[in-house]
């Protein structure tokens, strides 16, 4: 250790260094666990506390429109597009 530089530099370079390097080997062993724990976890095709779900969903409702709500919604669509 050079006689100019004084125990507290050291430790400044020094103590974040192992902490960093001590934080790697924790997320990389973190994350290869955690990769073989998504390898050992088993699909379930459904929750057995949940009722099954119907496959359709409701009925679409559709109303026939007149020939003046046609204009009157074509002319709203036609200001609506102007003020861009």
């Amino acid at each position: 250790m050079p006689e100019h530089v004084s125990i507290l530099i050291w430790f400044g370079v020094v103590l974040p260094a192992v902490l960093v390097i001590v934080c790697a080997i924790g997320l990389a062993g973190y994350r290869f666990g955690l990769r073989f724990e998504i390898r050992r976890r088993h699909r379930v095709p459904g929750l057995p506390a949940l009722p099954s779900q119907r496959g359709s969903g409701p009925h679409r409702e559709y109303v026939e429109l007149t020939p003046a709500e046609r204009a009157a919604f074509a002319g709203l669509m036609r200001q609506l597009g102007d003020g861009h």
